[in-house]
């Protein structure tokens, strides 16, 4: 940095520091008392004016460094959260934009009570109509009567019962409903979520005007790696720039689809699609899913009453192997003890949660009936039998004869065909006998059979 000559001595006051985009430069200027002198100093004066003008710029740019790395380090780079799939509760499948204080209060007090906290269940996350402005700074402003007490005063709740607390913007100008998003305040945006305590951001795409969808989330991203703490990201681009090619390094999740809608096998006209849709665009995404970022089918309908409860449990399994972020969606204050049942099952939930990270794939597609395999670490393996038809199919399956070959069993020490397993039905918690025998059942139909390959000691 070069300094022009001056007359005068340093204030010692702050400098004046600030970023110069299109010349890519920080600037930084000094006030100065004036010396009342016409001539110029003596050189001596002038050379240690500079002295002491060039220690404080070397000061300030090092103390600037230093806290922009402690404060990035601090925060993390994403990779370093959702380590496991995420699993909570988001308001918006069943009460759209009916939220308020009491609401989500009542649903973190559900968690803890019903054991879904127990089960693996941690953030509690707001979606879209909390905010209604921005004040004169730029600042957003949540819904007075609806937050009375303010985000941080519900976070500090949230976070009392031992949970997470998460909340929900926009990469637009304005949200799917109209609320102000966080475009051009994304980085005062992501300094308000810190100062709150939010734990986890999903970020949508609604009147995104022409945006470049890589970009605009990488925005965020920059804004969240300086707030001053972590924050996981979800991606809510429902999948329209395959952000599962660009999404690691950017989110920690993003979404692969349209909306999900309660039921199993449909599709509406504006987009919204049911289980069957929505699993079948997860074919041939699983290499782009791990540990700190992964494919996400959207939130859980489990127990909103549009479907059966085996359908139910077929959403829950299937999701469980796809490696899925696990957001309930339901009244948890009304659910009937299925649906606990369900969502609270942690023998499928250790299928999620595994720590080898992979997700789990299409292995056999016999028509209606398919075959999804997730390998596990300690070289164990789920499988789930899909019926994907509205009558029951009987199952008789040798595990022998259908060798096992691809990129994600080659990570781990599953080997069907050298080692011999115990077979145990996650529902019913049975053994089915071993790996050496024909699997037979019978599946009904929108159903599925998942068990889990435990190695025979």
């Amino acid at each position: 940095m070069q300094m022009k000559k001056f007359i005068g001595k340093p204030y010692a006051g702050k400098p004046h520091v600030r970023f110069d985009e299109g010349a890519g430069k920080v600037l930084l200027s000094f006030p100065l008392y004036s010396t009342g002198k016409k001539k110029p100093v003596d050189q001596a004066d002038e050379l240690q004016t500079n002295k002491l003008i060039y220690m404080k710029i070397n000061t300030i740019l090092l103390a600037v460094i230093l806290s922009a790395t402690i404060s990035i380090s601090y925060c993390q780079t994403n990779e370093r959260l959702a380590l496991t799939p995420p699993m909570g509760w988001n308001s918006w499948n069943k009460f759209g934009c009916n939220v308020s204080e009491k609401l989500i209060k009542e649903m973190a007090d559900v968690i803890v009570k019903s054991g879904m906290k127990d089960a693996g269940y941690q953030y509690v996350v707001i979606d879209d109509c909390w905010q209604v402005g921005r004040d004169k700074e730029g600042n957003i402003i949540p819904d007075p009567e609806r937050f009375p007490s303010g985000i941080k005063a519900l976070a500090d709740y949230i976070h009392s019962q031992g949970l997470k607390f998460g909340i929900y913007s926009c990469a637009g100008s304005l949200t799917c409903q109209g609320r102000p998003g966080s475009r051009g305040y994304q980085f005062q945006d992501a300094r308000q979520y810190a100062a709150w305590g939010v734990d986890y951001l999903k970020y949508d795409w609604c009147s995104d005007e022409g945006q470049n969808a890589k970009a605009a989330y990488k925005t965020m991203t920059d804004a969240l790696a300086i707030c001053g703490r972590p924050i996981v990201f979800s991606i809510c681009e429902w999948g329209e720039s395959k952000p599962w090619e660009w999404g690691n390094g950017t989110g920690n999740l993003w979404r692969t689809t349209a909306d999900i809608r309660d039921c199993f096998d449909c599709q509406l006209d504006w987009g919204g699609l049911g289980v069957l849709q929505i699993l079948d665009k997860q074919v041939g995404l699983e290499s782009f899913a791990g540990p700190g970022h992964w494919n996400d089918p959207d939130m859980l309908e489990v127990g909103n009453g549009g479907m059966t409860t085996g359908e139910y449990k077929a959403h829950f399994s299937l999701w469980s192997i796809l490696a899925s972020p696990l957001m309930a969606g339901n009244d948890l204050r009304i659910m009937n003890p299925e649906i606990k049942e369900i969502l609270t099952n942690k023998d499928v939930i250790s299928v999620n949660q595994d720590t080898l990270g992979l997700q789990g794939y299409k292995f056999i597609d016999f028509g209606d009936l398919e075959v999804w395999v997730k390998p596990l670490a300690v070289g164990e393996a789920a499988f789930c039998f899909l019926n994907r038809s509205n009558v029951p199919v009987d199952l008789d399956y040798d595990w022998k004869k259908h060798g096992m070959y691809h990129k994600s069993i080659a990570k781990s020490t599953f080997n069907i065909k050298a080692n011999e397993y115990d077979v145990i039905d996650l529902w019913t918690k049975k053994n089915l006998g071993t790996s050496k025998q024909n699997l037979k059942a019978k599946i009904e139909g929108h159903e599925v059979l998942m068990v889990r390959l435990k190695l025979k000691k």
